[in-house]
């Protein structure tokens, strides 16, 4: 098969496996997870799953970075929402930031729950560093300039903070509970830089 409709096939296989890899990854966990199962579940081939996928790490590798992007864009979008809105105190900026996101592990909590759980392949803590360390470098961005900008230790600790959280949230037993919980979250985030 070639042209538009093999690539399109080539697709759809990768996504299936994707969303094949998430299931048995949030079920049985990295460790635990075998390539047999997901490429059963995605109704594909082994031969197809290595075509599209090196190897196990690399279809949990994906998926954490594809939760990544959503999660950045989730708190990128509400931090431009609200300076649309005319907030200009960079912690409020942030913490509109960090509400998306936390809200964003309850949404996706199962996922949240498999990567921030502290499972995965060999070198998946320095992939989630890095990934902290991106976070820390575009946060420090975006609250550059402002008045009263914050320190880069500050964003370094509200980052750690929303971190953690996102952890607990992600394990929360109800919606309820979980937005009770980024709520005090927020509010406690509010007193480490309070107003002159």
């Amino acid at each position: 098969m070639t042209g538009v409709a093999g690539s399109s096939k080539a697709r759809a296989t990768r996504v299936g496996l994707l969303d094949a890899a998430r299931e048995v990854f949030c079920a049985a966990g990295y460790a635990d997870a075998n390539i047999v199962d997901i490429a059963d579940l995605a109704g594909a081939s082994v031969g197809s799953l290595y075509h599209h996928f090196s190897a196990k790490s690399d279809l949990f590798l994906t998926l954490y970075n594809d939760y990544q992007k959503r999660q950045q864009h989730r708190s990128a979008k509400a931090f431009k929402t609200a300076m649309a809105a005319g907030e200009d105190n960079a912690l409020e900026l942030f913490i509109a930031g960090a509400r998306a996101y936390l809200e964003g592990c309850w949404q996706e909590r199962r996922l949240a729950r498999l990567f921030l759980s502290g499972g995965g392949p060999p070198g998946f803590d320095l992939a989630t560093r890095e990934s902290r360390r991106e976070w820390l470098r575009a946060n420090s961005v975006l609250v550059e300039g402002y008045p009263r900008p914050l320190s880069d230790m500050l964003v370094m600790v509200l980052t750690a903070i929303s971190t953690e959280a996102g952890r607990e949230v992600a394990a929360a037993s109800s919606k309820a509970k979980a937005h009770r919980m980024i709520d005090e979250v927020l509010e406690l985030m509010g007193r480490l830089y309070p107003a002159e």
